[in-house]
């Protein structure tokens, strides 16, 4: 089987299909695909749930399992093949399996997913795999009953224990390197921006020179489907962040010293190589980060940088739903159970902070 990407006639946007070994689309497959890409999901997610639904085929394939006959069962036997999938390899209790938990579920989502959508349009015997847990009918109400008003909502019956883990963060002097080590200042610029303000890569690469509002000290970004590049903001409406003076100061240093007589509305453009003025890509800025890597010994990628401002913020005592804020999550939540891994010294730190403790019973 094969993940096909496929580019949409009339307007030009990525999409991705699976083939089966025979080369023609797999039906139940690409329905739920297309409704993913209909409803505008990211290409990357669009890729993703092709990739779970081509493994997920693959093992019906090897069981001699209809996809309309599969069941809960057939799901259990999934993890096992996914964690290993060779017949020779057995995973000894404690051992490491093929893939991680986080990496599995992440299967068992787009395969869960493409249930739910056959079961909703009409196919019925799918909807086994769509597990339902029902409100208690007695007095008691459960915490954020008034959300879900009673309904039932969906769970996925298959999930596995994922540790909790800790971001992986650069110290402040491990920065202060890498933005040395910058030999233009558009390199300096885009990392100093990514780790001052926690911004995704492809939030930086669709800004556009109205975006950055200098004489406010503040950044807009504002998710537009037609990028040149491909960027995607992963916003559904348009977000400020505040910037620093020293940042603004050095994105006017930028364009009058660099940029100069450009024409072209994308802040990041390739000034060095490639068709100059054309908007930066998201492999530029990974060959970027490779390169600084490499010179200063410091392994990093963009999203460390977004990692440390955050972790940064949280444990400046900055509150939650401030820091989900700058990161443009939608729910506070998502941005507690990412960077809210306080070790004792943190904890110590913040009831000193708190007046809880006093600074000599700190130490």
């Amino acid at each position: 089987m094969l993940v096909q990407r496929v580019v949409m006639p009339v307007s030009g946007r990525e999409s991705w299909t699976l083939l089966g070994d025979d080369g023609e689309v797999v039906e139940p497959a690409e329905r739920y695909l297309a409704y993913l890409a209909a409803i505008e999901r990211s290409p990357n997610t669009v890729r993703a749930y092709a990739v779970s639904l081509k493994l997920w085929f693959e093992f019906l394939g090897h069981a001699s399992v209809g996809w309309d006959e599969a069941g809960v069962e057939d799901v259990a036997r999934f993890v096992a093949w996914l964690r290993a999938p060779a017949g020779n390899v057995i995973v000894l209790a404690g051992g490491t399996g093929a893939r991680e938990p986080s990496t599995v579920n992440r299967y068992l989502a787009g395969v869960f997913g493409f249930y739910d959508h056959h079961a909703r349009t009409g196919l019925q015997i799918s909807a086994e795999l769509v597990s339902w847990r029902r409100i208690s009918r007695g007095s008691y109400k459960p915490f954020l009953h008034h959300v879900t008003k009673g309904r039932p909502i969906p769970v996925r019956p298959v999930k596995l224990h994922v540790p909790p883990r800790a971001p992986r963060t650069l110290e402040a002097e491990q920065i202060v390197a890498v933005l040395a080590a910058c030999e233009h200042l558009r390199d300096r610029f885009l990392l100093s921006l990514l780790a001052e303000t926690g911004m995704r890569v492809g939030q930086a690469l669709g800004l556009r020179h109205a975006d950055f509002v200098s004489r406010k000290r503040e950044v807009h970004i504002v998710p537009r489907a037609g990028n040149a590049n491909g960027a995607r903001a992963k916003l559904r409406s348009a977000a400020v962040v505040p910037v620093s003076v020293p940042l603004v100061r050095l994105y006017s240093e930028y364009m009058h010293v660099e940029y100069g007589g450009i024409d072209s509305d994308y802040v990041f453009v390739n000034l060095f190589g490639g068709r100059v003025g054309a908007a930066m890509t998201y492999p530029a800025v990974h060959q970027l980060i490779g390169r600084i890597a490499a010179r200063t010994g410091i392994s990093f990628t963009a999203h460390v940088l977004r990692h440390s401002h955050a972790t940064d913020m949280v444990r400046r005592g900055v509150p939650i739903e401030v820091v989900a804020r700058l990161l443009t999550h939608r729910s506070s939540t998502t941005t507690s159970q990412v960077y809210v891994h306080l070790g004792a010294a943190d904890i110590r730190e913040a009831l000193t902070r708190a007046g809880v403790w006093h600074e000599e019973e700190a130490r």
